[in-house]
């Protein structure tokens, strides 16, 4: 509908204090009580697409996760013209709680440009997402299950009354029932919930950086799914923007993680416009420890 996006009425809306130095809130946060990822890298773009002319637009992306973000204070994000050149832009992001960086980040943009030279992937082939459950339907599927434990029943009606401001349509959603070891990948149709429409590319850039990040490390778990998760955190998140795109429109995140050890899982997705065009490239690394005993059955 007409809804306008939450996105960019409230988590992207960030508060301009000085020339470079702004001020984010926080909408939704995850049940570890931790900043979510998601919104610091969408916000620290914000900052950095405030600093560049209306006509560059941003093309990369390079970030990391220095400290816990605290739920009970704002972000501060202070920006460093880094370079202005002809055809790229550099701009580094701070970002600053209780006196101390809890990220940085490093953003180019680049004025259009022409090229002969084009190539990509091609999208891979999936139902539409108007045959597919989202998250919440597909939660409240698994709650009519009599079977289900105590208290895997209280964890899914808590993630089911989360405020997420994306929705999310899975392809292939996991047995949530079973333990048994996937291959580490997903799909999983997104879009950010409201409207947004037609304004400065940049703008969908942010909502789908915030996007990138949800569900993204889990893709690095799904091979070890007979473990519980004691920690989980991004320490690394990188993204290439390819091709313009409506982050309020339906695209594939198609998700796989090449390799995962020493207590780290890397991830790497794609996200495709329903035309097949590649939009974006994302890639991240996190912390993941788990109880080295395998978990009970949830039924």
């Amino acid at each position: 509908g007409d809804l306008r996006s939450v996105l960019i009425t409230s988590v992207l809306n960030l508060e301009r204090l000085e020339v470079d130095l702004f001020r984010g809130q926080h909408h939704w946060v995850p049940a570890t009580q931790h900043l979510f990822g998601g919104q610091i890298v969408g916000q620290a773009l914000v900052a950095a697409a405030h600093a560049v002319s209306r006509d560059e637009q941003v093309h990369s992306l390079h970030c990391y996760f220095v400290r816990t973000g605290d739920p009970k204070v704002p972000v501060l994000y202070e920006v460093e013209r880094t370079r202005t050149g002809k055809s790229f832009s550099v701009r580094s992001v701070k970002a600053i709680q209780h006196g101390k960086p809890i990220f940085t980040c490093q953003a180019s943009f680049q004025l259009s440009q022409g090229s002969p030279v084009k190539h990509q992937f091609t999208m891979p082939t999936v139902p539409p997402p108007e045959e597919l459950l989202t998250q919440e339907e597909l939660i409240q599927k698994f709650l009519q299950n009599p079977n289900v434990a105590e208290g895997y029943r209280k964890r899914l009606t808590k993630i089911q009354a989360q405020d997420v401001p994306i929705d999310i349509k899975p392809v292939n959603p996991p047995d949530i029932f079973s333990s048994e070891p996937q291959e580490p990948k997903q799909l999983f149709w997104v879009r950010a919930r409201g409207y947004i429409g037609e304004t400065d590319m940049k703008v969908h850039c942010c909502v789908a950086a915030y996007i990138s990040d949800y569900a993204f490390l889990g893709t690095a778990l799904l091979p070890h799914r007979q473990y519980r998760v004691k920690f989980m955190v991004s320490l690394d998140h990188s993204m290439w923007f390819h091709a313009p795109f409506r982050a309020d429109h339906w695209m594939l995140y198609e998700c796989e993680s090449p390799w995962a050890g020493g207590c780290r899982g890397l991830v790497q997705g794609r996200l495709w416009r329903r035309d097949g065009v590649l939009a974006v490239t994302c890639a991240q690394e996190g912390v993941i420890r788990v109880e080295q005993t395998p978990t009970q059955s949830k039924l």
